[in-house]
């Protein structure tokens, strides 16, 4: 089955499923063994070498949604991160980040790749002279990711992958914000599509996996190495992740309209300072994300007025679920100096623009009358506090 030939919620539940052959059930039967016999058959199995049934038909359906080739699945979105990074990097060689990043990717970059020669730059900015200006003889990889975690910037795809190409240069995304269902990063010519799949794939805050789309030819160089690195995925957990992955384009487009409404909702709100979505016309990315977005996402971030405890406001919301993660069903918020990004020092936070009371709004599937009253109401009793404490 050809994905060009399919729309995407067919795509998430027909494509790479376990046919099963003996009973004709409904669903992928679930092969739960990490030993298989290795004579007299064409291919040796193991979960480690990320080739179990379970795992080579859950590959299919993601790099069938990615519009890419092949696609292989990590035990997380880091695992998948950290091992694109040291696939197609060695010693002497050097990256250009983007400004913008998941506290955990900024992490790994600071910590970890100077130990192993690997030299990197942050761009001052997401613009694509930014890249440009960075650019070093050496530079192998650029690295993106757009919309980003947690100001929701947007980087233009195109723009990047094109200069990159002209320097021979190979170019990640980290596409989580987006997931498949809002972009497609290939159809721009980025090379390497990342996901932390725990989050829009999953869906239910119930599993902890990664995943990365791609050519056959990079998938192929990736296998190489992670087979040494061995963050695979328990076949159980893929087998769950492939169930959820049949509902991620309903949910998906049901969280994007939500967070629509509560972006305009919450922007023209007096006790509000300031929102980040891409799909509010005063987003400074808006028109560049409508090009390359086909929604503009489940995500958003805001600021109270000064003098409102962003922690009480947390701590009064009834029905929205003060939570570390983001994009299961069920709408969070969470403190981004607290949890994603509270491995950066205060100073890089704010070079980021990431200010301490920043809130970051996973939008779930909830009517979103709802959600409103719940934000209505929670401001009604942070204001209320403020005053009794005057």
């Amino acid at each position: 089955m050809e994905y060009g030939k399919k729309g995407v919620n067919t795509i998430c539940t027909h494509v790479g499923g376990v046919k099963d052959e003996r009973y004709k059930g409904a669903i992928s039967p679930l092969y739960m063994a990490t030993s298989y016999a290795f004579d007299n058959i064409d291919e040796k199995r193991y979960p480690r070498y990320f080739n179990t049934p379970n795992q080579q038909a859950l590959t299919k359906k993601i790099a069938a949604l990615e519009h890419t080739k092949d696609a292989m699945i990590f035990g997380s979105g880091m695992a998948a991160i950290s091992h694109s990074l040291m696939a197609f990097l060695k010693a002497g060689d050097h990256i250009v980040f983007q400004q913008t990043l998941y506290g955990g990717t900024y992490n790994f970059a600071t910590t970890q790749l100077e130990k192993y020669g690997i030299s990197y730059s942050f761009t001052e900015g997401w613009e694509v002279t930014d890249f440009e200006t960075k650019i070093r003889s050496n530079t192998k990889v650029i690295y993106i990711e757009t919309p980003s975690n947690p100001l929701l910037t947007i980087t233009d795809l195109k723009a990047v992958s094109a200069l990159a190409k002209s320097k021979g240069i190979l170019t990640m995304i980290d596409n989580t914000f987006a997931s498949p269902i809002n972009q497609n990063p290939a159809d721009y010519g980025i090379d390497i599509i990342i996901h932390s799949a725990t989050k829009y794939m999953g869906g239910h805050s119930d599993i902890c996996a990664g995943a990365v789309a791609a050519s056959e030819g990079h998938i192929k160089r990736l296998w190489e190495s992670s087979i040494c690195f061995g963050g695979s995925l328990s076949d159980q957990t893929v087998w769950l992740l492939e169930r959820s992955l049949k509902t991620m384009g309903l949910r998906v487009k049901a969280q994007t309209e939500n967070a629509q409404n509560l972006a305009v909702f919450l922007d023209g709100h007096h006790d509000i300072d300031a929102v980040y979505y891409p799909g509010l016309k005063s987003h400074p990315g808006h028109e560049l994300a409508k090009s390359q977005m086909k929604g503009f996402g489940g995500m958003l971030s805001f600021e109270l007025k000064e003098g409102m405890d962003p922690s009480e406001f947390m701590q009064s919301l009834k029905l929205i679920k003060p939570s570390m993660s983001l994009a299961g069903v069920e709408s969070t918020v969470t403190a981004p100096v607290l949890t994603s990004h509270a491995l950066m020092s205060k100073e890089d936070r704010e070079l980021q623009g990431i200010k301490d009371g920043l809130i970051r709004f996973s939008v779930g599937i909830e009517e979103v009358e709802d959600l409103m009253a719940d934000v209505e109401q929670a401001i009604h009793q942070v204001k209320s506090k403020t005053v009794l404490a005057r």
